[in-house]
């Protein structure tokens, strides 16, 4: 709801693309600092209580982008000061998030968890534009804001029940910058995290811009007013949900390998075809198969990187895949809303697609084993072996 209040906000206020590009570079680059941060604090510290934390961080801000859009004080500027400090809390408790799934569920079951946790996150894209429609057109972006605070809370409040197996806790003082090396180095040894991690930023900044620039194509290219949002981004999660709720049913009458190689076949395909729709009911359809494979593209590789970490640095070597997507997402929405600017929308979104097409062919091609790490693995000691 706060995303698409803040699009349709910026974008009747600016007419300017560049700014949905400014707010997503101002939400995700904290992630720099605050990932490797997180997955540190995360690996020593009780994982769930960072994330409480976090959250009634977030609560805090949405809280404040209410208080400033009701009191006629709200500017793109302080939009974008708020989104760092909700960026940054973010992004230092994502690391938690993921770590945990595989100390809640059966190994063989850590696809299944990952996809129904993207199938409960991206849900919330279907029902939230909805709700930010029918807020935005009775009253304000101020109730979408609200809305968002309070789903903090709500988070933050659940994870009192939250149960994990108890960790050994770390007898050596923390060394911030030998941690981090000891997680980077083992992410880049480890080609079932390597691989993944690579590819996550190719597909990050050439695909991934379609989320941030859904407000510029609906409104300024489709012309399709201000309800053309929520209905495209609630496009997007419909075909998200229904992709993580039954791409791992094919992933175990097929392979992991299979379906990733589908669901990047899908996104580029669909990703070419948004940029060529003449129509609002044309758009919805293309960004129903490209959110679908999207979220198979993002499932694939994260679990992948879940399932090859080591236990002990995987908080780490995770920080720097959600670091990879975070850097590589709001630096390739800046560019494109850059360039679109003199060159066009469509045809931004169009050679996205070509370069990203690209970049896969030439990683296959230049490294003959990239598609075998994404096999299912077998025993621990061929996950540090391949």
């Amino acid at each position: 709801m706060q995303g698409v209040a803040l699009g349709v906000y910026l974008t009747i206020t600016t007419h300017n693309a560049l700014w949905l590009g400014l707010i997503t570079l101002a939400l995700w680059l904290p992630s720099l600092v605050a990932s490797p941060f997180g997955g540190i604090v995360a690996d020593r510290w009780d994982r769930r209580r960072f994330i409480q934390v976090n959250n009634l961080i977030m609560a805090a801000s949405a809280s404040a982008l209410a208080a400033a859009e009701v009191t006629h004080h709200l500017s793109p500027k302080l939009a974008c000061a708020l989104a760092v400090v909700e960026g940054f809390a973010s992004a230092a408790t994502w690391p938690a998030y993921q770590s945990l799934l595989p100390d809640l569920v059966a190994r063989e079951e850590v696809l299944a968890a990952v996809s129904l946790s993207s199938a409960q996150f991206n849900l919330g894209r279907v029902v939230g534009p909805l709700l930010a429609g029918i807020a935005l057109s009775v009253g304000s972006p101020a109730l979408c804001f609200l809305a968002n605070a309070g789903t903090f809370l709500f988070v933050a409040t659940v994870f009192f029940f939250v149960r994990v197996p108890a960790r050994d806790a770390p007898l050596e003082r923390v060394a911030w910058g030998e941690e981090l090396r000891t997680g980077a180095r083992q992410a880049w040894l480890i080609k079932g995290c390597r691989y993944p991690i690579l590819t996550v930023i190719l597909v990050a900044f050439t695909i991934g811009p379609f989320i941030s620039l859904v407000p510029a194509m609906a409104i300024d290219v489709l012309h399709a007013g201000t309800l053309g949002t929520p209905w495209l981004v609630t496009a997007q999660g419909i075909g998200a949900v229904i992709a993580a709720l039954t791409l791992p049913n094919l992933a175990r009458r097929t392979s992991r390998s299979f379906v990733l190689r589908l669901s990047l076949s899908t996104v580029v395909v669909a990703m070419a075809a948004y940029g060529f729709s003449p129509s609002l009911l044309i758009a919805g359809l293309s960004l129903m198969f490209l959110g679908a494979g999207y979220i198979g593209v993002m499932t694939g590789l994260n679990t992948n990187v879940q399932l090859h970490a080591p236990t002990r640095e995987r908080s780490r070597i995770l920080s720097l895949y959600t670091m990879s997507l975070s850097l590589a997402y709001p630096l390739g929405t800046f560019v494109q809303s850059a360039i679109a600017r003199g060159v066009g929308l469509r045809e931004v979104t169009v050679g996205a697609a070509v370069v990203g097409a690209s970049g896969l062919a030439l990683a296959a091609w230049r490294a003959p084993g990239f598609w075998g790490v994404f096999v299912a693995p077998g025993s621990p000691a061929q996950l540090l072996a391949d």
